[in-house]
C-alpha cells in the first residue's frame, strides 16, 4: 500500500514555529523500509545533543496547510485550543474550528456527524480524556460506523507528569487497539507528524493520531517511507532488535549507540503505524537478530509490546523484553517518570542486554 497524501506537501509552506520544514535534512540515520537490507555500519546513529522540536506545532501547521487547500478540513476541540496549538488555525479559519467545551463524548459525536455530512474533522483533545471519556462514541459512532474522523490524542503518555495518574495518557494505545477498524499512528518526530496529518486527512478511514508533547529530535531520513503496515529501519544490527514508537524512537537510537560501545549490534525499528503493524519486519527481526525489545511511552498491557509479542510468539518465538508502564504511574515530573520506568537510552540498553542473556 502506498502512502496517501492530501493537499500540498509540507515543503509548500514550511513551519514558522518549532518544527523544521520538510526540506531541512534530519540527522543521517540510514533509514529504509524495515524489510530492506541496508549495509551495516560500524556504529548506529545517536541523537544525543541534536536539536529538539515540539511536534504539536508541526501538527497544527500541517493541518492549516491542508485546510487552505481543502474546505472540508475542520478542527473540533474540547476547550483545548491552546494545548492543541490551534490558536492560529482558529484565527485563520474562525468558522472551521468548533469548540464543544469540556465534553469529550460530544466532541467525538459532533465529529462523527461532521464526517457524515462530508467534512474531514480532526477531533483534538488530551489523549487520556479523548480516549477514556469518549471510548463508546469512538467505538460506535466512528469505528463501527466507519466515519472518516481523525482522533488526535494530544500530550499522551507521561507528559502531564505532576498532574498524576488521572492525567497520564498511558492507556490510549491499549484502548484504541481494542477497537476494530482504527488506524493508529504514533509519529516519532516533526517529519512523521506532518506525514501522519496528511495520511489521516486523505485515508478516508477512522484514525487515531497520537501527538507527542515531549520535544524530540528529527530522526526520519528524507527518503523514509510512511505507509500503513510499514516500519522504518533506522539502524541495522544483528544481535538484538529494538522496536520503538513515538518519543521512544530517539532514545532507542541512543541505546543502540550505547550498546555498540559494548560490541552489541542493535537494529532499531520505528513502527509509526501501530495498527496495522509491520508484521513482516517484526518476524524478520526476530529471525535475524534472535532477541527483541519493545519501547513505548504507554501501558504494557495491550500496547505496542503486546502487538509485537503476539507476532513473535506466533511466527518465530525468541526472547522479548517489553519496556513501558506496568500500572498506574506515580505522581512526579515527566523526566523522573521516564527514568523510573526505564524509558531512557540506558534503560533500553539494559533491557537489550537482558533479552540477550535469555537468547
Amino acid at each position: 500500500m502506498t502512502a496517501a497524501t492530501a493537499g500540498p506537501s509540507a515543503t509548500d509552506r514550511p513551519s514558522t514555529t518549532h518544527g523544521p520544514p520538510a526540506t531541512d535534512k534530519p540527522p543521517a540515520t540510514g533509514g529504509s523500509s524495515a524489510t530492506d537490507k541496508p549495509p551495516a555500519t560500524d556504529k548506529p546513529p545517536a541523537t544525543d545533543g541534536a536539536p529538539v522540536f515540539d511536534c504539536r506545532a508541526d501538527f497544527a501547521d500541517e493541518l492549516a496547510v491542508l485546510a487552505r487547500a481543502d474546505d472540508r478540513i475542520v478542527a473540533v476541540c474540547n476547550d483545548s485550543v491552546g494545548s492543541s496549538n490551534l490558536a492560529a488555525f482558529r484565527e485563520e479559519f474562525p468558522d472551521r474550528l468548533i469548540n464543544v467545551g469540556i465534553a469529550e463524548q460530544d466532541l467525538v459525536g459532533v465529529s462523527a456527524g461532521l464526517a457524515n455530512a462530508g467534512f474531514v474533522p480532526f477531533a483534538s483533545a488530551a489523549a487520556p480524556f479523548l480516549t477514556g471519556r469518549a471510548l463508546e462514541q469512538i467505538k460506535a459512532d466512528v469505528a463501527y460506523s466507519h466515519r472518516h474522523v481523525v482522533l488526535c490524542g494530544q500530550s499522551p503518555g507521561l507528559a502531564y507528569g505532576e498532574l498524576g495518574p488521572t492525567h497520564h495518557g498511558i492507556e490510549d494505545l491499549s484502548w484504541m487497539r481494542a477497537v476494530p477498524g482504527l488506524e493508529i499512528i504514533v509519529p516519532a518526530d516533526p517529519a512523521q507528524t506532518r506525514a501522519a496529518v496528511r495520511r489521516a486527512a486523505a485515508s478516508g478511514r477512522p484514525t487515531y493520531l497520537r501527538v507527542p508533547r515531549f520535544k524530540v529530535p528529527a530522526v526520519t531520513p528524507d527518503d523514509a517511507p510512511f505507509e500503513p503496515g510499514r516500519a522504518v529501519r533506522l539502524a541495522d544490527g544483528t544481535d538484538v532488535t529494538v522496536v520503538a514508537v513515538g518519543t521512544m524512537v530517539s532514545r532507542a537510537l541512543d541505546a543502540a549507540a550505547l550498546l555498540a560501545r559494548d560490541g552489541i549490534s542493535a537494529r532499531v525499528l520505528n513502527t509509526a503505524f501501530v495498527e496495522p503493524l509491520d508484521e513482516e519486519a517484526v518476524v524478520a527481526a526476530a529471525r535475524e537478530t534472535g532477541a527483541v525489545v519493545t519501547a513505548e511511552e504507554g501501558l504494557l498491557s495491550g500496547g505496542l509490546g503486546a502487538a509485537v509479542a503476539r507476532v513473535v510468539a506466533e511466527h518465530h518465538p525468541v526472547p522479548v523484553r517489553m519496556l513501558g508502564v506496568p500500572s498506574f504511574a506515580p505522581t512526579g515530573g515527566a523526566a523522573f517518570l521516564l527514568d523510573h520506568f526505564g524509558l531512557t537510552a540506558a534503560g533500553i540498553a539494559d533491557a537489550a542486554r537482558e533479552a540477550l542473556g535469555r537468547a
